[in-house]
């Protein structure tokens, strides 16, 4: 008789657009069984690393989503060898459990898709990329209109104003982006934070606070309704 169990997947999550869709693409491709994520967080101001995001929305996701966290504090500045390090050994606990795959939401940039398979050789999991090399100007008309709802948390004030900052991720958003901008955001110009859409059970209500400027990186502070 034919073996028909899917192998245990974990989604590689920042809390943004790409790879909630990824979630949504193979739950719907029924590939995998989804078992839970892999986050990296800063552990001086416990926030998503890169996206600046709350830790209390990444509880309110994984609430959302039906899903645990496997949670990697990373020092602040990290280093690679510090990064590797740490992720390493999250890995390692996700194969002891039965994990097989991650599930990371990559474009198209292949150096990132190269550094993702390096870092998982020898791992006992599986690098798998769902949403790969699809076109990014449908791709992201596709998840509005799925009902995905995101914000912009973070954006590259070297191509992107500060102004974009706390903007849904919607037609009207994607309308006013200048035309060298990637639609997705893949060349990092900028970074969402999702709160609905059909990988969720319900949304989050969240509301927007100051903005925060670092380097080249602006930011803006997105808090839990009532907080």
């Amino acid at each position: 008789m034919k073996n028909t169990t899917m192998p245990k997947a974990v989604v590689s999550w920042s809390s943004g657009k790409d790879c909630a869709f990824a979630l949504h693409q193979v739950r719907t491709e029924g590939r995998v069984e989804v078992v839970g994520l892999l986050t990296t967080l800063n552990e001086e101001n416990d926030r998503i690393a890169m996206h600046g995001v709350r830790k209390e929305l990444l509880q309110m996701q994984l609430k959302a989503l039906d899903l645990p966290a496997e949670m990697v504090m990373l020092p602040m500045p990290c280093d690679d060898e510090s990064y590797r390090q740490r992720v390493g050994l999250a890995v390692e606990r996700l194969r002891e459990r039965g994990v097989q795959q991650v599930v990371f939401g990559d474009l198209f940039l292949e150096d990132i898709r190269q550094y993702r398979e390096e870092q998982m050789q020898g791992s006992g999991l599986d690098p798998v990329f769902p949403l790969w090399q699809r076109d990014t100007g449908q791709l992201c008309r596709d998840m509005v209109n799925s009902g995905l709802q995101a914000v912009v948390t973070c954006v590259d004030q070297r191509v992107l104003s500060a102004e974009y900052l706390g903007r849904r991720y919607d037609h009207q958003f994607l309308d006013d982006l200048p035309a060298d901008i990637d639609p997705c955001g893949e060349n990092g110009e900028f970074h969402t934070l999702v709160t609905a859409g059909p990988m969720f059970s319900q949304p989050i209500a969240v509301q927007i606070g100051e903005k925060i400027f670092r380097d080249d990186f602006a930011f803006i502070d997105v808090r839990p309704v009532g907080d």
